[in-house]
């Protein structure tokens, strides 16, 4: 330490012209950093909004190198490429049953309007209209559906739906890409009285199909008999007196041809005797 007693302040002096340029080095520096805060670049799919002394300039910047006054203008950029909104909505049919659905907006802010979009909401747009409307939207026309066809009518609730967040979101700035309707849940009750009905309608087309097949049956009998019927009309008109006849004389030949030519032995009191009428046909 012994050592150190004898230095004086004079000996740390800077030397001469080293000051000079230490402020030159300085100066670089802040220019450098002034360079470097008034140039900014505006991405693919962004605009940027000009704000001087956080006001609104009017002037919208396009994808690029941009310059600004630094610590007086201000860029903020904004997307402008679509962007994906999802949320859970719930709603109540025109029949009375709670609805639960899942949405999904595709919308995209147009170039022209980012900076009246930034001045009304800032970067806050998703909670400040597009939830809001989205709901009330859902509860809309859910309300102009039954249950049933909620389901059944998916094609036409979506557009309703979709026109609608459309009608409210344009005069904003905000474009509609696209909705979609992921899924529609509703009440374990209500869920069993579908199964039900569809069960019942099952059943209902059954008996329907089995009493069909009962009136065919039927319609094939009623058909069989009229033929049947017909053709014993036909016989009937074919039998004249010379067929009848003829059939009995067929039947006595037959009765010739197997009698053995012995008359009967033993005829009761009671009993007839029997008679062939064997020459009728030859007195004829």
């Amino acid at each position: 330490m012994s050592e150190y007693i004898g230095v004086k302040a004079e000996d740390f002096k800077i030397p001469p012209g080293m000051e000079k340029k230490i402020m030159i080095v300085g100066i670089l520096i802040a220019i450098v950093i002034l360079i470097a805060a008034s140039v900014g670049v505006v991405g693919a799919g962004q605009r940027g909004v000009l704000l001087r002394f956080g006001a609104m300039t009017g002037i919208i910047k396009g994808e690029g190198l941009y310059f600004k006054i630094p610590l007086v203008e201000q860029v903020v950029l904004m997307s402008t490429q679509i962007q994906k909104y999802s949320a859970l909505a719930s709603a109540s049919s025109k029949d009375l049953q709670v609805v639960t659905t899942e949405v999904t907006l595709n919308y995209q802010l147009e170039a022209s309007k980012v900076g009246e979009i930034y001045r009304t909401m800032r970067q806050d747009y998703e909670q400040r209209v597009i939830q809001p409307f989205v709901q009330e939207a859902v509860k809309s026309v859910a309300a102009n559906f039954d249950a049933e066809k909620l389901i059944t009518q998916r094609p036409r609730v979506k557009a309703d739906l979709q026109n609608l967040i459309l009608t409210k979101l344009a005069p904003l700035g905000i474009r509609v890409v696209e909705l979609s309707i992921t899924d529609f849940r509703f009440t374990q009750v209500f869920q069993d009285s579908i199964e039900a009905k569809v069960k019942a309608v099952q059943q209902a087309l059954e008996a329907e199909n089995a009493l069909k097949r009962v009136g065919f049956e039927a319609q094939q009998a009623v058909v069989k008999a009229t033929a049947e019927a017909k053709g014993l009309e036909l016989q009937k008109a074919q039998i004249t007196e010379q067929l009848l006849e003829l059939r009995k004389i067929e039947v006595q030949r037959a009765a010739v041809e197997k009698w053995n030519g012995v008359m009967p032995s033993v005829v009761t009191s009671g009993g007839p005797v029997p008679m062939l009428d064997v020459f009728s046909s030859q007195k004829k």
